[in-house]
């Protein structure tokens, strides 16, 4: 067992204290004890001790949408005009990235992005694949770079009719095997779809024959741009919501991702199904697709994580983007509270999370995943249950993250990393970028 001392605890959770020379218990890969560092070193007076030293203690922060094969796009160029639109942008940029990459720049994608997570404290990712010309065990690769990361993620692969019907009907299959084989506390899998403007009646039946012989839900961008609307208007005569009810995709084990472009009528249907929502803001400004009627959704009782579309996993920066961004599109301070953010990124992620995993996770309570960060922050200004929202939007980042830990494993400890070669994945991936470059 390990004892985390000294730490001013954020447990969130149904108990949300702040608990000044905190400490945790940390038995195998959970939680085993949470309470002062008096009363738990006394318990257990001959436990491995990871001092604090006064930093703040919380959980890891939980991704509910993200895209691992994204990573080679930085820095690239287009060689093109630059994207006017959305369509353009997916095009011009996603669509002939992901058919460039082979199963090496998958796994080193995937890797990428892990040495980020750890970094920034992001311990539980929710992915969603896509590499047309690599499509056979792919989600393999990830599950492989997320086990030796030692973080905990859910894959899936994105079927789609754009590359034809073998390719969208691979990756029905790829879906299918991994779901059946992944299991345990740090992998899972869903079906994933990629958007109703990219798939036929066809492969959405398909899909639900599938997804439903496994009991799994899906993982489909809704509505992400005003095309993805026209699109299902000019084929069924329905919004994207209304088509991908009719079809059977909603219901609560399925994962909306953005929902930017729905009308009431979609949001009380995303509800009564009980879809989960995930909100992506900073991918939503630079893709310039718009802001999603995300308050309208909490309001109306439907669950709305938190993710970051494949930008950094530095969730911390998504966070205090969702803070501002609803601000300045409704023109008004009022809306969009620092708890309401919280909500979303803490208590929403931690729920959607639940839908693959067993242990409860993004909480400091006994039974929970011993998934824990360590921050840097020192606060200029009283701390404490009350304002806590407002030091995370205002003060803390994922740079002060200092240790990281998931399922009880140290990943990172005082800023290094312990379980991935940072050095060597930054040296082949830029080797693999420009291939992968050249390719397109």
């Amino acid at each position: 067992m390990m004892l985390i001392t000294n730490g001013k605890l954020v447990t969130f959770g149904e108990a949300n204290e702040l608990i000044e020379e905190g400490a945790v218990l940390v038995e195998r890969d959970w939680i085993a004890g949470v309470g002062t560092t008096a009363e738990l070193t006394e318990r257990y007076p001959d436990e491995e001790i990871l001092d604090a030293r006064g930093r703040l203690v919380m959980p890891g922060v939980i991704c509910a949408h993200t895209h691992f094969y994204g990573a080679f796009a930085r820095g690239m160029s287009l060689k093109t005009e630059p994207p006017a639109n959305f369509p353009q942008i997916l095009e011009y940029l996603w669509w002939r990235l992901d058919k460039a990459l082979n199963l090496d720049d998958v796994r080193f994608s995937a890797l990428v992005c892990l040495v980020d997570a750890i970094r920034n404290g992001t311990t539980t990712l929710i992915d969603h694949h896509a590499s047309p010309n690599a499509v056979a065990g792919s989600l393999d690769v990830i599950a492989e770079a997320v086990t030796e990361a030692g973080l905990r993620a859910c894959l899936c692969y994105e079927v789609s009719d754009r590359d034809g019907e073998e390719i969208a009907l691979e990756g029905i299959r790829e879906n299918e095997r991994f779901i059946r084989e992944a299991n345990g506390d740090q992998l899972a899998g869903t079906f994933g779809l990629h958007a109703s403007l990219t798939l036929s009646d066809e492969t959405l039946q398909r899909a639900v024959e599938a997804a439903g012989q496994l009991d799994v839900g899906f993982h489909i961008h809704v509505a992400e741009d005003k095309a993805d609307v026209a699109d299902s208007l000019k084929k069924s005569g329905l919004r994207v919501v209304e088509r991908l009810e009719k079809a059977g995709i909603l219901g609560p084990k399925t994962i909306a991702a953005h929902a930017v472009h729905i009308d009431a009528f979609e949001t009380d249907t995303l509800r009564e199904t009980g879809t989960k929502v995930v909100h992506n803001p900073r991918s939503n400004m630079n893709n310039a697709v718009g802001v999603a009627h995300v308050l309208r959704m909490l309001r109306r009782g439907i669950e709305v994580g938190l993710g970051n579309d494949g930008f950094s996993n530095n969730m911390f920066s998504e966070m205090e983007t969702a803070y501002l961004l609803h601000k300045l599109a409704q023109e008004d301070p009022r809306v969009m509270g620092a708890d309401q953010v919280l909500e979303m990124a803490v208590r929403n992620n931690s729920w959607i999370a639940d839908l693959f995993f067993s242990k409860p996770l993004g909480e400091l309570s006994v039974g929970a995943s011993a998934d824990i960060i360590l921050l840097d922050y020192v606060p200029t200004t009283p701390l404490d249950a009350g304002n806590l929202p407002w030091h995370l939007i205002f003060g803390m980042n994922g740079g002060q993250v200092s240790t990281t830990i998931a399922s009880g494993r140290v990943l990172m400890k005082d800023r290094e990393l312990l379980t991935l070669d940072e050095e060597a994945i930054t040296a082949r991936s830029r080797d693999l970028a420009q291939k992968v470059w050249a390719r397109m």
